[in-house]
């Protein structure tokens, strides 16, 4: 799919707009809710931007490219808008997909400004060319790990799918547990039956299991099955990628997809910005917007307020990552250099652990927060 987002009246000036790439999952494999609501947050961010006069007078154009959870599919998307001249690229979801489209801004000059993905290494190499929003993997599992321990969970299972991002996040669980005493073992969730992985949960004792899979289906299955097993009834199931998120977790799951914790990249409490933005997210979604959409309208208004200050030049957008300061629906964004991250960082995005509350699923309990994740200004 390949959407242009027509400029808003208010910046229709006769002048050539400034376009703006978006990489958005809108297709299946892709995580398409998640997808849908990052669309919500880039556009209704562009209106504002062209509601409120554009980019110096020129209308602020979205030039949507759908990427299907695919990097191939992401890195020709990210070429092919580098041809058409935009200015720079925003978005995506899926952390394989955002390091492959790093990599292909990176070696085009193209500056991207990551929304969404958390692998630490977005890119091989440090590069000016790439910035991000959502925290790194490191920061926020480690986050997760803390809410394990503090919740007494130190027999840890992983029901596993091979990927770079699902090892990745073990690794980091791992190192962080192990030396409070906490042990992972990883359960290989292609190879076993949802029964048969119930049976290994036994074997060894755990009390905790998290999801690390990438189909809303496939762990919903192992959900059932643990839910209906009387032998794991104390088992702390948990998601730390965030199925549970989205309103289709429910849909699929009902009162057995709550009580499962997750990471969420909100504050405890929006500020203005914050409420007024999740007002329009609601009622253009027709549902609670997530922190994905939140994460949408920050990239669209980091690199507007860059472009304003800074210029539409694509070395001067890239130049200006360490000067930029823009308020975030989140809070004040700056980003800065971090050992053993590779692009420039916003530290950081607040974050949190949250889970469906078992008597009212439609609403989040708030577990446990990073310590930074107070109040939006």
């Amino acid at each position: 799919m390949n959407t242009p987002a027509s400029p808003s009246s208010g910046a229709r000036t006769g002048r050539s707009a400034v376009r703006l790439g978006a990489l958005v999952p809108l297709t299946r494999p892709g995580w398409v809710e998640a997808g849908r609501h990052l669309l919500a947050g880039l556009e209704l961010a562009v209106r504002e931007v062209n509601d409120s006069g554009g980019i110096d007078g020129r209308p602020l154009e979205l030039l949507v490219r759908d990427t299907a959870a695919d990097p191939e599919r992401a890195s020709a998307a990210v070429a092919e808008l580098a041809g058409l001249g935009v200015a720079a690229v925003v978005g995506e979801y899926h952390s394989v997909v955002a390091r492959a489209a790093a990599a292909r801004a990176d070696s085009l000059g193209l500056p991207f400004l990551c929304s969404s993905a958390v692998l630490d290494a977005l890119t091989e190499e440090p590069t000016q060319w790439v910035a991000r929003l959502a925290p790194a993997q490191s920061h926020g599992w480690r986050t997760y790990g803390d809410f394990l321990l503090g919740a007494g969970r130190r027999r840890i299972a992983v029901a596993i799918q091979p990927s770079v991002y699902w090892a990745s996040g073990t690794r980091i669980l791992r190192d962080h547990l192990t030396p409070h005493g906490a042990t992972v073992v990883e359960l290989d969730a292609n190879a076993l039956t949802p029964e048969a992985l119930c049976d290994a949960l036994v074997g060894h004792g755990a009390t905790a299991l998290l999801l690390l899979v990438g189909h809303t289906e496939s762990a919903a299955a192992i959900v059932r099955a643990v839910r209906g097993d009387r032998r794991l009834g104390e088992v702390l199931i948990g998601a730390p990628a965030g199925q549970p998120e989205f309103p289709g977790w429910t849909e699929l799951l009902g009162a057995d997809g709550a009580g499962i914790p997750f990471l969420r990249y909100l504050p405890e409490r929006l500020g203005p910005l914050g409420e007024r933005v999740g007002e329009e997210l609601r009622e253009h979604l027709g549902e609670e917007p997530s922190f994905v959409a939140f994460e949408g309208w920050d990239a669209v208004a980091v690199l507007a307020e860059s472009m304003r200050s800074h210029g539409t030049d694509r070395a001067a957008i890239a130049g200006a990552w360490p000067r930029v300061a823009a308020l975030g629906t989140r809070g004040p964004i700056r980003f800065s250099r971090r050992p053993g991250i590779s692009v420039w960082q916003w530290v950081w995005t607040p974050v949190q652990v949250v889970d469906r509350d078992p008597a009212e699923t439609g609403r989040f309990r708030i577990l446990h927060t990073d310590g930074d994740g107070g109040a939006a200004r």
